[in-house]
């Protein structure tokens, strides 16, 4: 019979457990914040052909961008030497990044009901998931 205390159970919980709370608690949250501002878009005048405000469209991409962030804090936090300082400025550089599509669905103007303003939604999309995700990743998985 294996004997483990408290501390080697506890450290197997935040190692193994923690990234999927993180994740869930992450995807939940920014799921929220997104359909507020969907809601918000479309009631200030976003075209309800806007497809992209819609849950079946925004959701999904939520919880692939929350499950990715986690996936790459937890590579950044096991690798790095000093995962705080490549965090500094990679996580607001992948949040850039990713406002690319959103600039091109706007300049495009190929999809039913595309307005800058529901494009501006989807940018603000991207912020807020970012906005909830790094304070969550940063509580379950410390970087220290």
């Amino acid at each position: 019979m294996t004997v483990t205390s408290p501390s080697a159970r506890s450290s197997v919980g935040r190692t193994v457990g923690a990234p999927v709370v993180a994740t869930a608690a992450a995807a939940v949250g920014s799921g929220i914040a997104n359909a507020a501002i969907a809601l918000t878009a479309r009631a200030a005048g976003a075209s309800d052909d806007f497809q992209p405000l819609w849950p079946s469209a925004y959701l999904p991409l939520t919880v692939l961008g929350v499950l990715a962030g986690a996936i790459g804090w937890q590579i950044v936090r096991r690798r790095a030497k000093n995962p705080a300082a490549v965090l500094r400025w990679l996580a607001p550089a992948v949040v850039a990044l990713s406002l690319i599509p959103d600039v091109a669905i706007g300049i495009a103007n190929s999809d039913p009901g595309v307005s800058w303003g529901g494009v501006a939604a989807l940018m603000l999309m991207h912020l807020a998931t970012a906005a909830v995700a790094v304070p969550v990743y940063r509580r379950f998985m410390p970087l220290h």
